[in-house]
């Protein structure tokens, strides 16, 4: 649409243009004196106009100083009688007709002004949604045709989710021999929903199928099927399907389905009407009663919960394939994938790179790989494990902001704050060991605490957890303890803190007085669960407020029993900025000797 409206506006100056060019070949108007009938009798009778010119019943002439005159005859024959009789000279010029052509363009100029108007408005809006430029293609679908010979992507370009390939293998097969499939009795399935969490490699996944089994492929958006005429959806929806028969098999893929196959409303209260008509047309399209052969749908999304029901079930959606977050196995094998693009040091050790990434997802691996790659661009050379432990502390904590003028009180404040959260995570046992503290700003951060769980995690105990909460509060107990006063730089893990709590009592069952039992809050902010009762409501904000004490007593008790240490590791960072935790024992082992 950007396109559409700057070709408008190059036509609408080009005709504002040609407007006044035109304009500017008639020239100004002369001035005419206009005289009435009886006045220009007197002239001529007195000679003051020895003579004058005569063109439709209008009689012009010039006086000696160049001025023009006009006067209107009327239109009888004795309206020239006192002129002879006065012996003026009468030049009559016979009334010249325009050209026929020229009369018909006048006259249908305007409507063909309008029409070209129209016909540019509509061939520009079709053109734009993919409609081939004809008029009236709204409905079109906006789908962008992939070629498969010119579709690179395989699943060995896909790695960290081996799993969620295996589930695809059958869908490829089915599209390079759907005979062997039909043969059987076996009906593959309708569509495939992928959905996992944001950069795990969805989109690129559904490209590998298209890559491996050499169809066509239909790519959109969710976003694309809704505008604000209604109707629009549907049209679309019906020319998808219809242009994905022809270039059956093929894929259709839709990312970001969410989009439009939300929850229909109940009612017509509060419901979109376009979106709900398109989310129908969809369903209809892939189960209804024509048959969809060898059109595979695949669909991505980042929130499953939203879907529609109708969306989901068994004739639609058959397979629904979850796409995590790499484990290290995948997480190496990604970087080693993204590595071959870029120049590397060969000791890199890719296996302890991926264990101090846990949590990044694909594009995230993939980003910090390119960042490391910028990095050495600027002063040459090829990545290091120096370049990478950069571009991660990069990705994970934002840039470094060395040029931020810092006082030497606020940095005081941050190397206690900081070292608080490192020493508590230190001393207690089962939390993920510290890998840095920096108090060189990064983001919105003064400093940072970084912590690298050695094995991957998939549930979380509670003393785990309580474990989180003391490290968490440790930064402003060392801040009571030292400075005797608290700043405004732990409002993050206060926030951090009291989310975990509710969610360990309200959700998680980890109060022994409330027991297991969930409590959901309130869809709006500010509103109260009617289901939830005043006393139950004060007995969770009780439990709460006595758990989160409790961490901040056990934190409070470590740093107060570790005072050399927490004095020692304050001094090294304010020293240093950054300390690794190779730096942490070495000062914890001096302090026991």
């Amino acid at each position: 649409m950007n396109l559409f409206y700057k070709n408008l506006t190059i036509w609408l100056i080009i005709g504002l243009t040609a407007i006044l060019v035109l304009n500017l070949f008639k020239g100004q108007p002369e001035t005419v004196n206009v005289l009435t009938y009886s006045d220009f009798v007197d002239k001529v009778e007195t000679g003051v106009v020895p003579s004058f010119t005569l063109q439709n019943n209008i009689a012009t002439w010039r006086n000696s100083n160049g001025e023009r005159f006009r006067a209107v005859i009327p239109e009888n024959p004795d309206s020239l009688q006192p002129f002879i009789e006065a012996g003026a000279k009468i030049e009559i010029i016979p009334t010249q007709e325009p050209h026929w052509f020229f009369r018909i363009f006048l006259s249908w100029f305007p409507i063909l002004l309008l029409v070209g108007i129209w016909y540019f408005f509509m061939r520009k809006g079709g053109s734009g949604q993919g409609g081939g430029g004809k008029a009236m293609a709204f409905g079109k679908s906006k789908a962008q045709l992939i070629d498969a010979q010119k579709s690179h992507v395989r699943f060995k370009d896909v790695a960290g989710i081996d799993e969620a390939k295996e589930e695809l293998v059958e869908i490829v097969d089915f599209l390079k021999d759907p005979t062997k499939f039909t043969e059987a009795g076996a009906r593959i399935p309708t569509g495939v929903l992928l959905y996992g969490e944001p950069g795990t490699g969805k989109t690129l996944l559904a490209k590998a199928i298209a890559g491996e089994a050499g169809v066509a492929f239909f790519s959109i958006s969710g976003s694309n099927f809704v505008e604000m005429y209604v109707g629009i959806g549907a049209s679309r929806v019906r020319d998808l399907f219809a242009e994905g028969k022809k270039k059956a098999p093929c894929i259709i893929f839709i990312d970001e389905i969410d989009a439009v196959g939300r929850h229909r409303s109940s009612g017509a209260a509060g419901g979109n009407d376009e979106r709900e008509q398109t989310l129908n047309q969809l369903l209809v399209e892939m189960d209804g009663f024509e048959v969809n052969d060898q059109v595979i749908i695949v669909a991505a999304t980042n929130r499953l919960d939203i879907l529609d029901p109708a969306l989901l079930r068994p004739g639609r959606f058959d397979r629904q394939v979850m796409v995590p977050l790499p484990d290290v196995r995948g997480r190496e094998h990604i970087l080693k994938v993204h590595a071959e693009k870029i120049k590397t040091e060969p000791d890199i050790n890719w296996q302890q790179v991926a264990k101090s990434t846990p949590g990044f997802s694909g594009a995230e691996l993939a980003n910090m790989i390119n960042e490391a790659a910028l990095m050495v661009a600027r002063r040459g050379g090829r990545v290091s494990m120096e370049d990478l432990d950069a571009a991660k502390d990069k990705v994970m904590m934002g840039a470094e902001r060395r040029s931020m003028i810092i006082t030497l009180e606020e940095k005081k404040i941050t190397a206690y704050h900081e070292v608080g959260h490192a020493l508590v995570a230190w001393m207690l046992p089962g939390a993920d060991p510290v890998h840095k503290v920096t108090i060189v700003p990064r983001g919105k951060a003064l400093g940072l605490t970084m912590q690298m769980p050695e094995t991957e995690k998939h549930s979380h105990s509670y003393t785990y957890l309580f474990n989180n909460l003391c490290i968490l509060l440790g930064g402003r107990i060392a801040e009571e303890i030292i400075f005797d006063e608290i700043t405004t730089g732990s409002g993050n893990d206060i926030e951090r803190v009291s989310d975990l709590a509710r969610k360990m009592v309200c959700e998680w069952g980890m109060s022994k007085n409330i027991g297991p039992i969930v409590f959901k809050t309130a869809e709006q902010p500010g509103m109260a669960n009617p289901l939830v009762s005043e006393d139950a409501i004060q007995s969770i904000n009780a439990e709460i407020r006595d758990l989160v004490e409790t961490a901040h007593d056990t934190a409070r008790k470590i740093l107060t029993d570790n005072m050399d240490i927490m004095e020692a590791m304050t001094q090294e960072l304010l020293e240093k900025e950054t300390i690794s935790g190779r730096d942490i024992q070495a000062i914890i082992d001096a302090h026991k000797k």
